[in-house]
């Protein structure tokens, strides 16, 4: 008979120890541990919601900074594009190259196009704030927003420009990096708060 043996899942428990089966109630006060393994404490996010990150993860925090400074170099491209459609405009009207026909049909479409270049700049730029705005509330759709916006945005990088393009490339692959890496996931996929 195996009364004694401890290890014996057909014996009788010993004095004082739990039987077999459900782990039996903690004395009040006391936390309660199944099975041998410690139990973490639940983890309270914002909101009071079990798991919700409550502060922005750094790496979301460097998105929205590459976002900042994207919005500055479209300001940058669009001055210089400015300016070079202003020079086009005035070449354009030079009294010496009025009658040069090649020249003013050369000229309207560049002037077009510069300006067309400065109003898409423009506008990037002001995607570019809105993302960065909206990431401190974003949902999962500020989040594909700004995965979409990183790819053309590298893309669009690539050909141009050189150095502005490299930058513009380099810092549109890590926007998208840090957003879509899984802390930038749970970030955007929160509990939110509801709206009153």
């Amino acid at each position: 008979m195996s009364n004694g043996d401890p290890n014996n899942p057909y014996g009788q428990p010993q004095a004082g120890q739990p039987g077999y089966g459900y782990p039996q109630q903690a004395p009040q006060g006391v936390p309660q541990q199944g099975y041998g393994y410690p139990q973490a404490p639940p983890v309270q996010g914002g909101h009071g919601f079990p798991g919700v990150p409550t502060e922005m993860p750094g790496g979301v925090k460097a998105a929205r900074v590459m976002l900042y400074v994207i919005t500055g170099l479209q300001v940058i491209g669009a001055v210089i594009f400015a300016i070079a459609a202003a020079a086009v405009n005035a070449a354009k009207n030079d009294a010496t190259l009025k009658d040069d026909v090649q020249f003013q049909q050369l000229a309207d479409f560049s002037g077009a196009a510069l300006w067309g270049i400065v109003a898409f700049a423009v506008l990037w730029g002001v995607l570019a704030v809105f993302l960065a705005v909206k990431f401190g509330k974003g949902t999962n759709g500020i989040r594909i927003t700004a995965i979409v916006f990183g790819a053309i945005t590298a893309i669009l990088g690539i050909y141009p420009f050189v150095i502005f393009g490299l930058v513009h490339t380099v810092l549109a692959v890590l926007i998208i990096v840090f957003v879509a890496r899984a802390d930038g996931n749970a970030w955007f996929n929160r509990q939110q708060q509801p709206q009153y």
